[in-house]
C-alpha cells in the first residue's frame, strides 16, 4: 500500500460568481521514504497539492491518505493534530522567530510533537554545530535554511513537504539544501515532497509528478536519481 494517496481530488476556490478549479481529479501515489519532485510551472497547482498534503488547506473532492490515514475526513482539531505529529514543512523562505537562537528555533518545534529527534544532533547533523547559539539575522540565508530543516527533521515527522525550499538562496546553497533533503531521505528513509518549478530538481527523485493546469500530467518513478551535488540550473 502506498504512503501517500491522492485519488481523485479536486481544489475549488470561489471568488464570487466564478470559480478556480486549482486542482483538478488528480492522482498519484508517493512510497515511503521516497524523495518525491512535485513539477511544473507558476499557478498549476503545485503549492495547494502540498498545502492539502500538509493539512493546511483542505479538498473540496476525493480522498487524501497518509500511513493509511484518511486526512480528507478529518476535523479541524484533528488536522491541528496531524500538521503537528505528522508532519515537517520547510517553505521558501524561512519563517524562523527572530528573537530565538537557531537552537531555540528548533526545539520550539521539538516541543509541540510526540517523538522528536535532539535539537542539537539535528543542527550538527546540518552542518549547524558552531552556530546554535546565534540568532537568525546573526545567519546567511542558507544557514537560517538549514535551521528550518532541522526545525522539521527535528518534529521527527512523517512526511517532509518542502515549498521551493531553495527559491531564495544562491545556486551553490541552494544544491547543499537539496543535498541535504536527499540525505534525509537516502539515509534517514524520510518520505520528502519537493515542489519547485525548476526541471532540473526532478533528476534527483524517486518518483516526479508533472502538474500542469491542477492535474498530474505524467507521472514517473527514476530507476538512477543523480546526486543532488551533480546538479545544474
Amino acid at each position: 500500500m502506498a504512503f501517500v494517496e491522492f485519488k481523485d481530488v479536486e481544489k475549488i476556490y470561489e471568488m464570487g460568481s466564478i470559480e478556480v478549479r486549482a486542482v483538478d481529479k488528480m492522482s498519484f501515489k508517493i512510497d515511503e521514504g521516497e524523495l518525491c519532485v512535485i513539477v511544473g510551472p507558476s499557478g498549476a497547482g503545485k503549492t495547494t497539492v502540498l498545502n492539502m498534503l500538509g493539512g493546511m488547506d483542505s479538498a473540496t473532492a476525493g480522498t487524501i491518505k497518509l500511513g493509511g490515514k484518511k486526512i480528507s475526513d478529518m476535523s479541524s482539531r484533528e488536522l491541528t493534530e496531524y500538521r503537528r505529529h505528522d508532519i515537517g514543512f520547510v517553505f521558501q523562505f524561512y519563517n524562523l522567530v527572530q528573537n530565538l537562537t537557531a537552537l531555540e528555533n528548533v526545539e520550539l518545534a521539538s516541543q509541540i510533537c510526540e517523538n522528536p529527534l535532539d535539537a542539537r544532533e539535528v543542527l550538527e547533523e546540518v552542518g549547524l554545530k558552531g552556530r546554535m547559539n546565534n540568532f537568525p539575522a546573526q545567519l546567511s540565508g542558507g544557514e537560517q535554511q538549514r535551521v528550518a530543516i532541522a526545525r522539521a527533521l527535528a518534529k521527527n515527522p512523517k512526511l517532509l513537504l518542502c515549498d521551493e525550499p531553495t527559491g531564495a538562496l544562491d545556486f551553490k546553497t541552494g544544491k547543499a539544501i537539496l543535498e541535504l533533503l536527499q540525505k534525509a531521505s537516502k539515509e534517514k528513509g524520510q518520505t520528502v515532497a519537493i515542489v519547485t518549478h525548476n526541471s532540473e530538481f526532478t533528476k534527483i527523485a524517486d518518483r516526479v509528478i508533472h502538474v500542469h493546469e491542477g492535474k498530474a500530467s505524467q507521472i514517473e518513478k527514476n530507476a538512477k536519481p543523480v546526486s543532488a551535488s551533480t546538479l545544474t540550473w
